[in-house]
C-alpha cells in the first residue's frame, strides 16, 4: 500500500517517495532546554516518533534528526530580547551549558517515559556554529544578506524577487511591507521582517563566539537549515515540528536554504496541531502550561489526578496529529479507560481457546490498519479498528464467537505490529505484587470508609471483621484509616 503524507507546502496529501530508498532522511525540531517540557512538546514527540515508527515497520532505514536548541533562541521571533537560556543562566546564576544540561536531561527521561524513541542524531545549535557561519558566508555571498551594526540579516525584498517567500505560509511579502513601512530607520534592519542569520551580542548575552561580523551567536532559524544540510544532504525527505513554527521559523528556513544553495531542502513538510487549553493555545508564553512532570504525578491544580506516561500517549493518539486537541481531566480519563480496555484484551489473547473453525472474520483488519495509518499515520482511525478486534477477543473469551489458532495468532500479530510496534504503546500492568496488594487494599478502605459516611455500619464492620481473619489490621485515624499486616 503508499503512504500518502500531508505536505504541508502543496497543501494536499501526497504519495510519499523516498529520495533515496530505502534511505529515509527526516528532521524534526527539537526543544529549547529553558525549562521543562509540557504537553505541547509531547504532541510533537509523540507524532514524530509515530512516524518514525511506521517508517521502520515499513522496512525504511530511516535517519531521524532532532536538534536541541541551546543557543540563538531570542525571546521575541523579531530577533529582540536576550537569549532564553541566557537570561534562564543569568536568573539562576548558572553557566548556560548548566541550564542546558538539566533540561536536556529531563526532557531525556520525559521522552523515554513516553516510549519515543531516540533520533538516529540529536545534534546541539551550540555544537555546529561553525557550520552556521559558513552557511551565512554562503548567503551573504549570494547576495541575499547585509550587515548590518555587527550583526547580518536576511534580506526577504531582495530574495521575494528571485524566489516567493511566504509559499509555506501563504504570507505575502507586499502585505508585509505594506504593513511595515512605517518602521523603516527605527532599528538596525532594512525591513522589520527581515531576520537574523548573526547577531552581535550585546553585554547581556552570556553566549558569543567570533566570527567575520562580530562576536555574536547565530539567529534561531539558521541552526536547522545548517544542521539538516549537515547530516541529511542538501535535499531529504521530511521536515517535521509543530504548527507554531510554520512561521517565522520553517519560512525562514526554506528562504536561507534557497538562498544558500539555489533550492528548496525538504521535499515534504510535516506539522502537528496544537494542544488547547480551553480553546487557547497551551504555551510557555501564555504560561497556561502543565509540564509531563506534572501530569505523571498529578502536581498541578488543574488535575483532578496523576496521569501515566502511557495515558498522556494514548491520549495525543487518539487524535489525529494535524487536528487541535483540548486538554481536559475527562478526556485524560476516558483514554486511560480506553488504553486499559485495549491492554486487558491484549492480555487475554494468550488465554483464548481455539476452536476447530472460525465463525468471525478478522482477515480484513491487518488491511484496514494498514489503510488508516497509510492515509497520513491516522492513528485515531487506526485505533479504531483495534477496538473492533477488542470486541472480538471478548466475544471468543465469553465463548460468544469462535476462532482458529491460526486466527488467534493472527489477530495477536496485528496487536504486536500496530498496538505496540507503530504505535508505540507499552503496557503498564505492574507485574509486583507488593503494588497490587496496595492497590487493592487501598480500593477496600476507600469502599469501608464510605460505608461510614453513610452510616452502613454493618459493612463497615464486616469489612474490618473479615480482614482480620486474613492478618490484617485497620487502624482508624483522624486522617482516615491505616492498614498492616497483623
Amino acid at each position: 500500500m503508499q503512504l500518502l503524507i500531508y505536505n504541508t507546502l502543496k497543501r494536499k496529501k501526497e504519495v510519499f517517495e523516498a529520495l533515496n530508498a530505502p534511505h529515509v532522511g527526516m528532521y524534526v525540531c527539537g526543544p529549547t532546554v529553558y525549562g521543562d517540557a509540557h504537553l505541547g512538546h509531547a504532541r510533537s514527540a509523540v507524532t514524530f516518533d509515530l512516524v518514525f515508527r511506521h517508517l521502520q515497520h515499513m522496512g525504511y532505514k530511516v535517519r531521524y534528526v532532532r536538534n536541541i536548541t541551546d543557543v540563538g533562541h531570542l525571546e521575541n521571533d523579531a530577533d529582540e530580547g536576550e537569549d532564553k537560556i541566557g537570561k534562564k543562566a543569568r536568573l539562576e546564576q548558572l553557566e548556560p551549558m548548566e541550564v542546558v544540561k538539566y533540561f536536556t536531561d529531563r526532557y531525556e527521561q520525559n521522552m523515554d517515559a513516553l516510549n519515543c524513541k531516540h533520533p538516529s542524531i540529536e545534534p546541539t545549535a551550540s555544537g555546529h556554529i561553525i557550520d552556521q557561519i559558513e552557511m551565512v558566508k554562503t548567503i551573504f555571498e549570494n547576495g541575499y544578506a547585509y550587515e548590518s551594526e555587527g550583526s547580518v540579516y536576511f534580506d526577504v525584498e531582495k530574495y521575494n524577487k528571485d524566489y516567493k517567500y511566504g509559499k509555506l505560509s501563504g504570507r505575502k511579502v507586499e502585505e508585509l511591507l505594506e504593513n511595515t513601512r512605517e518602521l523603516a530607520g527605527q532599528d538596525e534592519k532594512k525591513n522589520s521582517f527581515d531576520f537574523a542569520l548573526w547577531k552581535k551580542a550585546d553585554e547581556r548575552h552570556i553566549m558569543r563566539w567570533p566570527s567575520p561580523w562580530s562576536d555574536g551567536f547565530p539567529g534561531w532559524h539558521m541552526e536547522c537549515s545548517a544542521m539538516g544540510k549537515k547530516y541529511l544532504g542538501e535535499t531529504f525527505d521530511i521536515h517535521g515540528g509543530g504548527m507554531d513554527l510554520l512561521f517565522p521559523h520553517h519560512e525562514s528556513e526554506i528562504a536561507q536554504s534557497n538562498a544558500a544553495q539555489g533550492k528548496d531542502a525538504v521535499r515534504y513538510w510535516m506539522h502537528n496541531n496544537m494542544i488547547t487549553v480551553n480553546g487557547q493555545k497551551m504555551g510557555k508564553s501564555l504560561n497556561n502550561f502543565i509540564t509531563l512532570e506534572e501530569f505523571f504525578t498529578g502536581n498541578h491544580e488543574s488535575l483532578q489526578q496523576a496521569y501515566s506516561p502511557m495515558t498522556i500517549r494514548f491520549f495525543l493518539l487518539q487524535a489525529h496529529y494535524r487536528s487541535t486537541l483540548d486538554f481536559s481531566n475527562e478526556a485524560l480519563q476516558a483514554a486511560e479507560k480506553g488504553m486499559t480496555k485495549l491492554f486487558t484484551a491484549y492480555s487475554t489473547i494468550d488465554k483464548l481457546s481455539a476452536s476447530a473453525t472460525s465463525s468471525t472474520d478478522v482477515n480484513k483488519y491487518r488491511d484496514l490498519c494498514y489503510q488508516a495509518i497509510n492515509d497520513d499515520f491516522n492513528s485515531p482511525i487506526l485505533i479504531s479498528h483495534l477496538f473492533d478486534l477488542v470486541k472480538i477477543i471478548n466475544q471468543v473469551n465469553d465463548k460468544k464467537t469462535s476462532l482458529t489458532a491460526e486466527d488467534i495468532s493472527f489477530v495477536k500479530q496485528i496487536f504486536n505490529d500496530f498496538l505496540i510496534d507503530v504505535l508505540g504503546m507499552k503496557s503498564e500492568i505492574s507485574t509486583d505484587n507488593s503494588q497490587l496488594v496496595d492497590y487493592l487494599m487501598n480500593t477496600i478502605l476507600e469502599i469501608r470508609q464510605n460505608a461510614k459516611a453513610n452510616k452502613d455500619w454493618a459493612t463497615a464492620d464486616k469489612i474490618r471483621d473479615d480482614l482480620i481473619k486474613l492478618n490484617i489490621q485497620i487502624k482508624d485515624t483522624k486522617d482516615g484509616a491505616d492498614w498492616s499486616f497483623k
